[in-house]
This record gives C-alpha cells, sequence and structure tokens, in this order.
C-alpha cells in the first residue's frame, strides 16, 4: 500500500468534542470511536504508512480484551507489553483496559547499554510488574523471551496472539478508582517503580491538560515520543483518544536516525499542530540544519501552536537556537509551552499558558547554592525556566527542610496535591509512604514558586553539596558543553570522595579527540572551565563517546553513571600526563 492510496484520518469532524469528561478510560474509547478521527503511523521518512482510526483501534481492542480472557486474565492481573509505536500495541493497550488488566509498557532495546543490560531491565521491571504474560514484536523475540523465560512468565508475540481464539464472553465493569495501568518511571534518580494510576486519576489529568493547552476540535498532534515514558504514553497516546485529536506518529527510533521528518510532518499538517519534546530534540533539530538549507521552501512550521517542551531540565539557550534555525519557516517562539510533570502525578503538573512562550528569571548563584557569594568573585547567574501554571485541580507548595511551606521567590521542595496524583507505587509500601504524605507527593524536585508559576531549579537527589556549598549539576555540565565539539548529553557531573577523604566533583565527559595532545590541552581547558563554575579543583576524566548511561527516556543518568565509574566499569581514557 503507497502513500498516494492512504487518507489520513481528518482534523475535525461532527462529533462533538468531549475534554476526558468520562468515569473510565474505556468510555473514552467508545465514545472516540464513534467519531473519524484516529492515528496515523508513518515511515522512517515520515511517509503516511498506516491509517488506524479510533473505531478500528476499538474493534481490535475488544477482540483483544476477549483473547486476553479467553487465555484466562482475570482483572487486576498485569499484562506486560513492550511499547513499539503502533497499531499492535494500542490494541494490546486497550484491550487489556477493557478486559480490566493492568496493561503495563516496558521499553524498546536502545542503541546504548548491549543486549545482556536490556534484558536485565526487562527482568527488573518484570519481577516488580508480576504480569502473566509479556507481548512482544516477533523481531525482538529473543531479547523479549529470555526476560520473560527468566522471570518465570509467559512471553508471547502479538502475530502469535493475533491467531489465537477470541470467543464471545462478557467484559468486566471497570470503576473510576480500579487501577487502570502500571507505569514504569525513568530511573534517573531512583530504582524503576511502577507507578499504579486510576482511571479517575488519567481522565482527571487528561481532562486538566487539555483545558491548560486549550485543545480545540481543529488541533492534531504529531509525536515521535516512545510510548513507554509518560509523556509520549499518556499526553500523546492516551490523551489523543480521551480528548478525540487525530495524531500522526513518528517511530523513537526513526527520529534519532531522521529528525527532521518530525518538522515536515508538522508541515504537512494543513491545521493546528501540537506536539512535544524534550530539550534534546529540540537541539537535534536546529543542529541538523546547515547554513545551506533553505528552511522556508522545505518546511511551514506557522501552524505549529504548541511546541511542547518538558520531562527534562529546559534550556533557553537551545530554544533561542531552534528559533533562530526555523523562524524563516514560520516558527513562532511564543508557541513554546514549557511544562512540568512526572510519572508519579500521572503526567502534567504545571503547564505554560498557551501564548506566553518561555520566560526566564535569572537567579544568583547564591540562592541557588544556599550560601554568601565570595565578595571577590563576581556574580553569577542562571537562566531558570518558568514551567507555568499548576494544571486544574492540582495544588502546589513549596516547602523547607522541615516541611514548613515557603513564600514565593524561596527555592524548597516541590509538592504536589490533587486527583491525578498516582494510587501508589505498586507492590512497594515503603517508597509509597516516603513520597505520599497526607495526599501530598513529594516529587523529589527542587524549585520555587513566583504569582503561581513555577521555576524549576533541579532533582534534590542530583544536588552536588561540597562545604555546605550547593552545586547544580546541571550547571557545570551546561557550562562544559559551550566549549566546541560537545553536544547535549556528553557531561556528567556528580560528587566523589577524593583521596583525603573530602567530596570534590567529578565530571565525566565523552572524548572525541584521538590524538594524545590534545587530549590533555582538552582536560585541562573542561578543569579550568569547571573552575571557574565551582571554584575548586575537581576530577575531569575523558570517555569513550556513548559510555554515559541513559534512562529509558532518553535522559542521563547521573546516578547510574557515578555508579559505573566508581565500580570501574566506565573505564577512562588514560592521558600522557598528569594536567
Amino acid at each position: 500500500m503507497t502513500d498516494t492510496l492512504l487518507v489520513p484520518t481528518p482534523n475535525n469532524d461532527d462529533q462533538p468534542q468531549r475534554l476526558a469528561d468520562f468515569r473510565t478510560f474505556g468510555e473514552a474509547i467508545d465514545y472516540a470511536a464513534m467519531g473519524k478521527k484516529g492515528m496515523n503511523f508513518h515511515d522512517a521518512r515520515g511517509n503516511l504508512a498506516r491509517v488506524y482510526p479510533f473505531s478500528e483501534l476499538r474493534e481490535d481492542a475488544l477482540v483483544a480484551a476477549r483473547r486476553l480472557i479467553a487465555k484466562g486474565i482475570a482483572p487486576g492481573d498485569r499484562i506486560a507489553l513492550i511499547a513499539e509505536t503502533g497499531p499492535e500495541f494500542a490494541a494490546l493497550f486497550c484491550g487489556a483496559v477493557y478486559a480490566g488488566a493492568w496493561p503495563v509498557p516496558l521499553p524498546l532495546p536502545t542503541s546504548f547499554g548491549g543486549k545482556e543490560n536490556y534484558i536485565e531491565q526487562l527482568v527488573v521491571q518484570l519481577q516488580s510488574s508480576d504480569p502473566k504474560v509479556l507481548f512482544y514484536p516477533a523481531e525482538i523475540g529473543e531479547l523479549t523471551g529470555a526476560a520473560a523465560a527468566r522471570q518465570g512468565c509467559e512471553g508471547q508475540s502479538w502475530e502469535d496472539f493475533a491467531r489465537s481464539e477470541a470467543p464471545d464472553c462478557i467484559l468486566p465493569e471497570s470503576k473510576p478508582d480500579d487501577i487502570c495501568y502500571l507505569q514504569y518511571s525513568s530511573g534517573s534518580t531512583r530504582f524503576p517503580h511502577g507507578v499504579a494510576v486510576t482511571h479517575e486519576a488519567l481522565l482527571n489529568n487528561l481532562g486538566g491538560h487539555s483545558h491548560g493547552m486549550k485543545l480545540g476540535p481543529d488541533d492534531r498532534c504529531i509525536s515521535w515520543l516512545p510510548w513507554y515514558h509518560d509523556m509520549g504514553l499518556v499526553g500523546c497516546f492516551l490523551s489523543m483518544i480521551a480528548n478525540q485529536i487525530s495524531v500522526d506518529y513518528l517511530k523513537t527510533e526513526d527520529f534519532a536516525r531522521r529528525p527532521l521528518a518530525w518538522l515536515d510532518m508538522i508541515s504537512r499538517n494543513p491545521g493546528n499542530s501540537c506536539s512535544y519534546s524534550p530539550t534534546f530534540g529540540y537541539d537535534i533539530c536546529a543542529r541538523r540544519i546547515s547554513s545551506q538549507t533553505n528552511v522556508a521552501e522545505r518546511f511551514d512550521l506557522s501552524r505549529w501552536r504548541i511546541a511542547g517542551n518538558g520531562a527534562d531540565m529546559i534550556r533557553p539557550d537551545v530554544m533561542q537556537s531552534f528559533v533562530n534555525a526555523f523562524a524563516d519557516a514560520g516558527f513562532k517562539a511564543s508557541a513554546f509551552l514549557p511544562s512540568y510533570g512526572l510519572a508519579e502525578a500521572t503526567l502534567a503538573v504545571t503547564l505554560m499558558p498557551p501564548g506566553e512562550g518561555i520566560r526566564v528569571e535569572l537567579v544568583e548563584e547564591e540562592r541557588l547554592s544556599g550560601c554568601k557569594r565570595d565578595l571577590s568573585r563576581p556574580a553569577r547567574y542562571r537562566a531558570i525556566v518558568n514551567c507555568g501554571k499548576a494544571v486544574k485541580d492540582m495544588d502546589l507548595e513549596i516547602r523547607g527542610e522541615k516541611g514548613q511551606a515557603l513564600a514565593d521567590h524561596h527555592i524548597g521542595k516541590v509538592w504536589c496535591r490533587g486527583p491525578s496524583v498516582m494510587h501508589s507505587y505498586f507492590r512497594d509500601p515503603e517508597a509509597t509512604a516516603e513520597c505520599l504524605v497526607d495526599g501530598w507527593l513529594d516529587t523529589g524536585d527542587m524549585g520555587y514558586m513566583v504569582d503561581g508559576y513555577l521555576f524549576i531549579v533541579g532533582r534534590a537527589k542530583d544536588m552536588i553539596i561540597i562545604n555546605g556549598k550547593n552545586h547544580w549539576p546541571q550547571d557545570i555540565e551546561w557550562a562544559v558543553e559551550q566549549l566546541p565539539g560537545f553536544n547535549h548529553g556528553d557531561i556528567a557531573a556528580f560528587s566523589v570522595e577524593s583521596e583525603n577523604g573530602e567530596e570534590v566533583p567529578a565530571v565525566l565527559v565523552h572524548c572525541r579527540v584521538s590524538d594524545p595532545e590534545e587530549r590533555v590541552r582538552l582536560h585541562t581547558t573542561i578543569r579550568d572551565k569547571v573552575r571557574s563554575i565551582t571554584g575548586m579543583n575537581c576530577v575531569v576524566e575523558l570517555v569513550p563517546p556513548r559510555t554515559l548511561p541513559r534512562t529509558s527516556s532518553g535522559k542521563l543518568s547521573r546516578a547510574k553513571a557515578k555508579k559505573l565509574y566508581l565500580s570501574g566499569e566506565i573505564e577512562p581514557f588514560r592521558l600522557l600526563q598528569a594536567a
């Protein structure tokens, strides 16, 4: 079937739009299926390959539900699914919901980490979620089958599952406070936990962010985000159903190879485009545009209404580079919509009101470090991005070390409370009790409020505390990234204990320089740069490219980088001389 024979699902139809005002997600699927909108899957070059209306999704999901029940799956059983972007996963996820089971999206293999690391990651999540069966695409059956066998659960390709019997049966009736699915956090700062999300929590958050973004019937989503991460799963898959929005999908691995195909797809949308990305997605696209490229001829980004940004610290310099690269294609900086969220709150906690763009505050170092500035040194500032206001029904509070609420402009721990905060961590009451207190969720992030707007400073557990002074790893990493030849994600900063027992900052840096003398010069340059930021000597290690570990969602994992470095599993390059 060729692209010319396919007609994508429409941006608008005659069905009245409902913004996630359903009792259960099954009801949301039923309503979406009554219209003409749906999903549209694209190939590696961004060409339309499969049109999948919500009506067809519902039919396939009901068949999948009957097959699951025929396999003996009961309400409350976990169904693990490798989250490949495609109709098979979508139908199985929704089918599990219809059957009353809890779908558990798990990651695909990535280009980093190796086969054994991937199997181990799956085994950990399978042990935690204890599913009855793991479904997967046949092409990765060797890896996923090994993980299922190691855990002792059944493994089945969805091709084989599609050939199984689907006898008629009565489907269980879900209630709003039933668990809808388990979402695994990316594991960037702690051991991955299965976040249990109820139907009520899911729909409250989907309604909250759709109202916050002012989603309308003419909006269309374009996404390359993975479906095992909360922003991809909740924001660009489940939300499309609950808010009846047509969506175009590019697989994550295809975006990695051809990032500009994402912008080609946005350009082809005749209506309003809504598309989300972490900072690195915008960074990759801006870097791929050469000075010879006529962006105005290739792209039309003038109808990109919401260019969402979240899932990681937002870099205003990178966002400005994107504006500079694509302004001639009609992209408007006001389209940027910063946000803040986490799986434990289902997805969104705050959203910038549409049209306000990226707003920053310059914050002096002494406010960030908690220490008085050395007056012999000039004042240093960091640009902190405004992540917007709380979504509908969400309460926010900034708390100090003793748990007291702090006033505006005071940095502390970010806490939130609302109907979309998670039910619990699955089978982990201790971890649940650690972060859920009287209905309030300790997000683990540091920030401050100003007139109802939230500013995020960084992860509390990532903070480097040396001699009573706080150093944010992002500041060190961003400073080194400004040196020529480095990309976003090439640097990991954390603290280590020196030979004399004192804590010092350590910086691991991807090194693409092969000449030994050039490496020594690079090492010295980085050391001097970090000293200018921290005011102290540091450990600098040059490591081979692609060495620094990532989470399943592609974010740098500082905690794992530190662990691998201290255990000797990350081997730095040896230098000719002590620098």
